[in-house]
Protein backbone atom coordinates (compact mmCIF):
# COMPACT_ATOMS: atom_id res chain seq x y z
CA UNK A 1 0.00 0.00 0.00
CA UNK A 2 1.10 3.71 -0.86
CA UNK A 3 1.63 6.17 1.85
CA UNK A 4 1.14 9.65 2.09
CA UNK A 5 4.43 11.87 1.22
CA UNK A 6 3.10 14.38 4.06
CA UNK A 7 0.99 12.57 6.91
CA UNK A 8 2.21 9.22 6.17
CA UNK A 9 -1.21 7.79 5.94
CA UNK A 10 -2.21 5.60 3.16
CA UNK A 11 -3.34 6.34 -0.20
CA UNK A 12 -6.63 5.05 -2.30
CA UNK A 13 -5.28 2.05 -3.57
CA UNK A 14 -6.20 2.89 -6.91
CA UNK A 15 -4.83 5.86 -8.86
CA UNK A 16 -7.59 8.32 -9.13
CA UNK A 17 -6.23 9.01 -12.68
CA UNK A 18 -3.48 7.47 -15.17
CA UNK A 19 -1.98 9.28 -17.42
CA UNK A 20 -0.10 7.48 -20.47
CA UNK A 21 3.19 8.25 -22.50
CA UNK A 22 3.68 11.42 -20.73
CA UNK A 23 6.57 13.53 -20.97
CA UNK A 24 9.56 12.20 -18.72
CA UNK A 25 10.89 15.74 -17.91
CA UNK A 26 9.48 19.15 -18.35
CA UNK A 27 13.53 20.57 -18.23
CA UNK A 28 16.69 20.21 -19.99
CA UNK A 29 14.96 19.38 -23.04
CA UNK A 30 16.17 16.09 -25.54
CA UNK A 31 18.22 17.27 -28.51
CA UNK A 32 18.95 15.22 -31.52
CA UNK A 33 22.09 13.43 -29.59
CA UNK A 34 20.19 12.43 -26.37
CA UNK A 35 16.59 11.81 -28.48
CA UNK A 36 17.31 8.46 -27.91
CA UNK A 37 17.63 8.24 -24.08
CA UNK A 38 14.41 9.97 -23.87
CA UNK A 39 11.28 8.04 -23.05
CA UNK A 40 7.51 8.76 -21.80
CA UNK A 41 5.94 7.76 -18.76
CA UNK A 42 2.80 6.58 -17.23
CA UNK A 43 1.70 9.08 -14.65
CA UNK A 44 -0.52 7.46 -11.61
CA UNK A 45 -2.13 10.10 -9.89
CA UNK A 46 -3.02 9.61 -6.19
CA UNK A 47 -4.99 10.69 -3.60
CA UNK A 48 -4.27 10.24 0.55
CA UNK A 49 -7.42 9.02 2.24
CA UNK A 50 -5.99 10.98 5.20
CA UNK A 51 -5.44 14.82 4.16
CA UNK A 52 -6.66 14.36 1.05
CA UNK A 53 -3.66 15.51 -0.66
CA UNK A 54 -3.22 14.62 -4.50
CA UNK A 55 0.05 13.29 -5.29
CA UNK A 56 2.36 11.47 -7.64
CA UNK A 57 4.46 8.05 -6.22
CA UNK A 58 7.29 8.44 -9.06
CA UNK A 59 10.94 9.28 -7.77
CA UNK A 60 11.37 13.08 -8.69
CA UNK A 61 12.91 14.37 -11.72
CA UNK A 62 17.13 14.10 -11.70
CA UNK A 63 16.69 18.00 -11.30
CA UNK A 64 13.99 18.47 -8.51
CA UNK A 65 16.50 20.27 -6.00
CA UNK A 66 16.81 23.24 -8.69
CA UNK A 67 14.96 26.18 -9.64
CA UNK A 68 14.16 26.40 -13.38
CA UNK A 69 12.35 29.75 -14.48
CA UNK A 70 12.21 31.31 -17.83
CA UNK A 71 15.12 33.27 -18.58
CA UNK A 72 13.26 36.26 -18.10
CA UNK A 73 10.20 37.55 -15.67
CA UNK A 74 7.34 39.32 -17.39
CA UNK A 75 6.87 42.93 -16.98
CA UNK A 76 3.48 41.75 -15.58
CA UNK A 77 5.10 39.43 -12.82
CA UNK A 78 7.83 41.37 -12.77
CA UNK A 79 4.87 44.69 -11.55
CA UNK A 80 3.09 42.45 -9.25
CA UNK A 81 6.08 40.77 -7.36
CA UNK A 82 7.25 44.47 -6.94
CA UNK A 83 4.03 45.23 -5.49
CA UNK A 84 3.50 42.44 -3.39
CA UNK A 85 7.19 42.11 -1.29
CA UNK A 86 6.87 45.71 -0.86
CA UNK A 87 3.36 45.01 0.88
CA UNK A 88 4.79 42.22 2.24
CA UNK A 89 7.85 43.49 3.98
CA UNK A 90 5.82 46.86 5.15
CA UNK A 91 3.03 44.89 7.04
CA UNK A 92 5.53 42.57 8.89
CA UNK A 93 8.64 44.72 9.09
CA UNK A 94 10.26 41.83 7.45
CA UNK A 95 14.74 42.78 8.15
CA UNK A 96 15.89 39.51 7.01
CA UNK A 97 14.56 37.00 4.68
CA UNK A 98 15.27 34.09 2.66
CA UNK A 99 14.50 32.88 -0.56
CA UNK A 100 14.10 28.98 -0.63
CA UNK A 101 15.09 27.98 -4.05
CA UNK A 102 16.01 31.22 -5.64
CA UNK A 103 17.25 30.28 -8.92
CA UNK A 104 18.74 32.73 -10.98
CA UNK A 105 17.61 35.34 -8.51
CA UNK A 106 14.93 36.60 -10.50
CA UNK A 107 12.93 37.25 -7.52
CA UNK A 108 15.84 37.71 -5.35
CA UNK A 109 16.56 41.00 -6.89
CA UNK A 110 13.14 42.24 -6.64
CA UNK A 111 12.93 41.22 -2.69
CA UNK A 112 16.59 42.97 -2.14
CA UNK A 113 14.70 46.52 -3.58
CA UNK A 114 12.84 46.55 0.13
CA UNK A 115 14.56 43.95 2.05
CA UNK A 116 18.24 44.82 2.59
CA UNK A 117 19.05 41.84 3.98
CA UNK A 118 18.10 39.30 1.32
CA UNK A 119 19.23 36.03 1.01
CA UNK A 120 18.50 32.66 -1.05
CA UNK A 121 19.58 29.24 -1.31
CA UNK A 122 19.94 27.57 -4.75
CA UNK A 123 21.08 24.14 -5.67
CA UNK A 124 21.89 25.31 -9.61
CA UNK A 125 25.77 26.00 -10.07
CA UNK A 126 24.71 28.18 -13.15
CA UNK A 127 21.94 29.28 -11.15
CA UNK A 128 24.23 30.62 -8.88
CA UNK A 129 26.88 32.65 -10.65
CA UNK A 130 23.75 34.54 -12.56
CA UNK A 131 22.65 35.33 -8.75
CA UNK A 132 26.78 36.29 -8.26
CA UNK A 133 26.59 38.73 -11.19
CA UNK A 134 23.83 40.52 -9.57
CA UNK A 135 25.65 40.62 -6.65
CA UNK A 136 22.88 38.54 -4.83
CA UNK A 137 23.51 36.98 -1.43
CA UNK A 138 23.42 33.13 -2.50
CA UNK A 139 24.39 29.83 -0.62
CA UNK A 140 24.35 25.98 -2.87
CA UNK A 141 21.68 24.63 -0.63
CA UNK A 142 18.99 21.82 -0.62
CA UNK A 143 17.44 21.31 2.63
CA UNK A 144 17.45 17.63 2.61
CA UNK A 145 16.28 17.44 6.34
CA UNK A 146 15.57 19.51 9.33
CA UNK A 147 18.87 19.63 11.28
CA UNK A 148 20.39 22.02 8.25
CA UNK A 149 21.69 25.23 9.26
CA UNK A 150 21.40 27.65 6.64
CA UNK A 151 24.16 29.73 6.43
CA UNK A 152 23.17 33.82 8.30
CA UNK A 153 20.41 32.15 9.68
CA UNK A 154 18.21 32.99 11.89
CA UNK A 155 15.71 35.05 9.34
CA UNK A 156 12.12 36.67 10.34
CA UNK A 157 10.93 36.17 7.11
CA UNK A 158 11.03 33.73 4.03
CA UNK A 159 9.30 32.54 1.08
CA UNK A 160 9.38 29.58 -1.86
CA UNK A 161 7.58 30.59 -4.62
CA UNK A 162 6.02 27.58 -7.10
CA UNK A 163 8.88 25.12 -5.40
CA UNK A 164 7.73 23.23 -3.18
CA UNK A 165 5.40 20.91 -5.58
CA UNK A 166 8.75 19.52 -6.71
CA UNK A 167 9.98 18.45 -3.32
CA UNK A 168 9.96 14.75 -2.29
CA UNK A 169 11.18 15.25 1.20
CA UNK A 170 8.34 17.75 1.87
CA UNK A 171 8.01 17.28 5.98
CA UNK A 172 11.84 17.55 6.25
CA UNK A 173 12.48 20.68 4.09
CA UNK A 174 9.18 22.76 5.86
CA UNK A 175 11.00 21.34 8.77
CA UNK A 176 14.52 22.61 8.12
CA UNK A 177 12.97 26.18 7.17
CA UNK A 178 11.53 26.16 10.30
CA UNK A 179 14.10 25.33 12.30
CA UNK A 180 16.51 28.32 10.88
CA UNK A 181 13.84 31.26 11.52
CA UNK A 182 13.07 33.44 14.72
CA UNK A 183 10.18 32.75 16.92
CA UNK A 184 7.09 34.90 15.19
CA UNK A 185 8.48 34.87 11.98
CA UNK A 186 6.82 34.93 9.14
CA UNK A 187 6.66 33.64 4.83
CA UNK A 188 5.19 33.72 1.57
CA UNK A 189 4.00 30.07 0.01
CA UNK A 190 2.74 29.90 -3.16
CA UNK A 191 1.81 26.59 -5.19
CA UNK A 192 0.49 25.93 -8.36
CA UNK A 193 -3.83 26.32 -7.85
CA UNK A 194 -5.03 22.27 -8.40
CA UNK A 195 -8.64 24.00 -7.25
CA UNK A 196 -8.25 25.96 -10.65
CA UNK A 197 -7.17 22.49 -12.71
CA UNK A 198 -10.60 21.08 -11.56
CA UNK A 199 -12.58 23.73 -12.43
CA UNK A 200 -11.16 24.19 -15.89
CA UNK A 201 -10.44 20.21 -16.24
CA UNK A 202 -6.90 21.25 -17.26
CA UNK A 203 -5.05 18.04 -17.57
CA UNK A 204 -2.09 19.36 -19.38
CA UNK A 205 -0.83 21.01 -16.12
CA UNK A 206 -0.02 17.06 -14.68
CA UNK A 207 4.09 16.76 -14.83
CA UNK A 208 6.51 14.26 -13.54
CA UNK A 209 8.32 17.69 -12.11
CA UNK A 210 5.43 18.68 -9.59
CA UNK A 211 4.85 15.59 -7.27
CA UNK A 212 1.78 17.38 -5.41
CA UNK A 213 -1.01 19.17 -6.83
CA UNK A 214 -2.14 21.32 -3.77
CA UNK A 215 -6.21 22.79 -2.97
CA UNK A 216 -6.46 25.33 -0.67
CA UNK A 217 -7.37 22.76 1.55
CA UNK A 218 -4.14 20.51 1.06
CA UNK A 219 -1.82 23.42 1.31
CA UNK A 220 -2.96 23.87 4.73
CA UNK A 221 -2.97 21.28 5.78
CA UNK A 222 0.62 20.73 4.97
CA UNK A 223 1.82 23.74 6.26
CA UNK A 224 0.14 23.42 9.68
CA UNK A 225 1.42 19.87 9.75
CA UNK A 226 5.03 21.05 9.02
CA UNK A 227 5.03 23.98 11.92
CA UNK A 228 3.39 26.69 10.28
CA UNK A 229 0.17 28.92 11.14
CA UNK A 230 -2.01 29.78 8.02
CA UNK A 231 -2.77 33.43 8.19
CA UNK A 232 -3.92 34.26 4.68
CA UNK A 233 -4.47 31.85 1.83
CA UNK A 234 -6.04 32.49 -1.54
CA UNK A 235 -5.93 32.67 -5.39
CA UNK A 236 -3.69 34.64 -7.19
CA UNK A 237 -2.04 35.37 -10.26
CA UNK A 238 -5.31 35.22 -12.56
CA UNK A 239 -6.23 31.69 -10.29
CA UNK A 240 -2.85 29.58 -11.76
CA UNK A 241 -1.02 30.21 -8.31
CA UNK A 242 -2.68 29.53 -4.20
CA UNK A 243 -0.78 32.21 -2.04
CA UNK A 244 -0.37 31.66 1.57
CA UNK A 245 0.96 33.95 4.43
CA UNK A 246 2.32 31.97 7.17
CA UNK A 247 3.93 31.84 10.81
CA UNK A 248 5.79 30.48 12.27
CA UNK A 249 4.53 28.53 15.01
CA UNK A 250 6.00 28.53 18.88
CA UNK A 251 5.42 26.91 21.97
CA UNK A 252 2.41 28.48 23.88
CA UNK A 253 3.93 29.99 27.28
CA UNK A 254 1.09 29.26 29.90
CA UNK A 255 2.38 31.68 32.56
CA UNK A 256 -0.97 32.72 32.79
CA UNK A 257 -2.42 29.30 34.05
CA UNK A 258 0.25 28.96 36.89
CA UNK A 259 -0.78 32.71 38.07
CA UNK A 260 -3.85 31.12 37.57
CA UNK A 261 -4.01 28.14 39.90
CA UNK A 262 -2.05 30.49 42.29
CA UNK A 263 -4.39 33.02 42.34
CA UNK A 264 -7.73 30.61 42.96
CA UNK A 265 -5.89 28.09 45.42
CA UNK A 266 -5.01 31.53 47.65
CA UNK A 267 -8.50 32.92 47.14
CA UNK A 268 -10.32 29.57 47.85
CA UNK A 269 -7.97 29.31 51.26
CA UNK A 270 -9.09 32.03 52.48
CA UNK A 271 -12.37 31.60 52.35
CA UNK A 272 -12.25 27.91 53.82
CA UNK A 273 -10.11 28.77 56.41
CA UNK A 274 -13.14 31.13 57.79
CA UNK A 275 -15.42 28.75 58.40
CA UNK A 276 -15.50 25.45 60.55
CA UNK A 277 -16.59 22.81 58.31
CA UNK A 278 -16.97 23.57 53.94
CA UNK A 279 -18.32 21.15 51.70
CA UNK A 280 -18.16 21.41 47.93
CA UNK A 281 -20.60 20.78 45.23
CA UNK A 282 -19.47 19.07 42.17
CA UNK A 283 -17.67 16.29 41.43
CA UNK A 284 -16.28 16.69 37.99
CA UNK A 285 -12.40 17.26 36.37
CA UNK A 286 -12.38 20.80 37.19
CA UNK A 287 -13.78 20.17 41.00
CA UNK A 288 -10.98 17.31 41.44
CA UNK A 289 -8.25 19.43 39.92
CA UNK A 290 -9.20 22.61 42.20
CA UNK A 291 -9.29 20.99 45.23
CA UNK A 292 -5.87 19.03 44.03
CA UNK A 293 -3.79 22.13 43.62
CA UNK A 294 -5.23 23.62 46.31
CA UNK A 295 -4.14 21.08 48.72
CA UNK A 296 -7.83 20.91 50.08
CA UNK A 297 -7.78 17.40 50.75
CA UNK A 298 -7.63 17.96 54.63
CA UNK A 299 -10.17 21.10 54.58
CA UNK A 300 -12.89 20.17 52.82
CA UNK A 301 -15.42 17.64 55.17
CA UNK A 302 -17.47 16.12 51.69
CA UNK A 303 -17.92 16.55 48.24
CA UNK A 304 -21.61 16.55 47.04
CA UNK A 305 -22.75 15.25 43.62
CA UNK A 306 -25.93 14.05 42.09
CA UNK A 307 -24.82 11.29 40.29
CA UNK A 308 -25.70 7.91 41.92
CA UNK A 309 -22.99 6.10 40.75
CA UNK A 310 -20.19 8.35 42.12
CA UNK A 311 -22.05 8.82 45.79
CA UNK A 312 -19.82 6.66 48.12
CA UNK A 313 -16.47 7.32 46.20
CA UNK A 314 -13.76 9.15 47.09
CA UNK A 315 -12.28 12.17 44.84
CA UNK A 316 -8.89 11.11 43.11
CA UNK A 317 -5.55 12.55 44.63
CA UNK A 318 -7.63 14.49 47.39
CA UNK A 319 -9.56 11.16 48.81
CA UNK A 320 -12.40 12.97 50.01
CA UNK A 321 -15.72 11.41 50.61
CA UNK A 322 -18.45 11.89 47.44
CA UNK A 323 -22.11 12.35 49.52
CA UNK A 324 -25.56 12.71 47.68
CA UNK A 325 -27.81 16.46 48.01
CA UNK A 326 -29.81 14.43 50.43
CA UNK A 327 -26.83 13.81 52.96
CA UNK A 328 -25.73 17.51 52.91
CA UNK A 329 -29.41 18.36 53.54
CA UNK A 330 -30.12 16.62 56.58
CA UNK A 331 -25.99 17.20 57.45
CA UNK A 332 -25.29 20.53 56.35
CA UNK A 333 -22.00 22.12 56.62
CA UNK A 334 -21.26 26.17 57.31
CA UNK A 335 -20.17 27.08 53.54
CA UNK A 336 -20.29 25.29 50.55
CA UNK A 337 -18.63 25.90 47.20
CA UNK A 338 -20.05 25.04 44.31
CA UNK A 339 -17.84 24.10 41.46
CA UNK A 340 -19.98 22.88 38.68
CA UNK A 341 -19.02 24.98 35.10
CA UNK A 342 -22.40 25.52 33.63
CA UNK A 343 -24.15 24.04 36.17
CA UNK A 344 -23.38 26.04 38.50
CA UNK A 345 -26.19 28.52 38.89
CA UNK A 346 -28.92 26.06 38.39
CA UNK A 347 -27.25 24.37 42.01
CA UNK A 348 -27.35 27.42 43.61
CA UNK A 349 -30.73 27.00 43.23
CA UNK A 350 -31.21 23.98 44.44
CA UNK A 351 -29.16 24.60 47.12
CA UNK A 352 -31.42 27.70 48.27
CA UNK A 353 -33.93 26.06 48.09
CA UNK A 354 -33.14 23.45 50.96
CA UNK A 355 -33.54 26.86 53.07
CA UNK A 356 -30.62 26.23 55.46
CA UNK A 357 -30.65 29.35 57.05
CA UNK A 358 -26.90 29.63 58.32
CA UNK A 359 -25.01 28.37 55.25
CA UNK A 360 -22.49 30.57 53.34
CA UNK A 361 -22.50 30.06 49.78
CA UNK A 362 -19.99 30.51 47.67
CA UNK A 363 -19.41 29.56 43.71
CA UNK A 364 -16.35 28.96 41.18
CA UNK A 365 -16.73 31.05 38.42
CA UNK A 366 -13.93 30.48 35.92
CA UNK A 367 -10.85 31.17 37.59
CA UNK A 368 -12.77 33.84 40.51
CA UNK A 369 -14.09 32.68 43.52
CA UNK A 370 -17.78 34.29 44.11
CA UNK A 371 -19.60 35.11 47.27
CA UNK A 372 -23.58 34.48 46.74
CA UNK A 373 -24.58 34.04 50.43
CA UNK A 374 -22.92 34.87 53.40
CA UNK A 375 -24.64 34.91 56.69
Amino acid sequence: MKKCRVCGQLLYQDPILTLEDMPSVAQYLPDDITKDNDHSVNLEVYQCQNCGLVQLQIPPVEYYREVIRATSVSEEMTLYRQNQFKNFVNQYNCEKILEVGCGAGEYLAIMAKFCEKSYGIEFNDNNIQQCKKRNLNVTKMYIEDEFVKIPNAPFDSFYILNYLEHIPNIVEFLTGVRNNLTDMAVGLVEVPNFDMMIKQNLFSEFIPDHLYYFTKESLQFTLNYCGFEVLDIGDTWHDYIISATVRKRNKLDLKLFKDSVNTMSDSINSYVAKYKDVAVWGAGHQAFAILSLAKLSEKIKYIVDSADFKQGKLSPATHIPIVSPEYFRNNPTSAIIIMAGSYSSEIVDIVKSFNLPKLNIAVVEGNNLKIIQEV
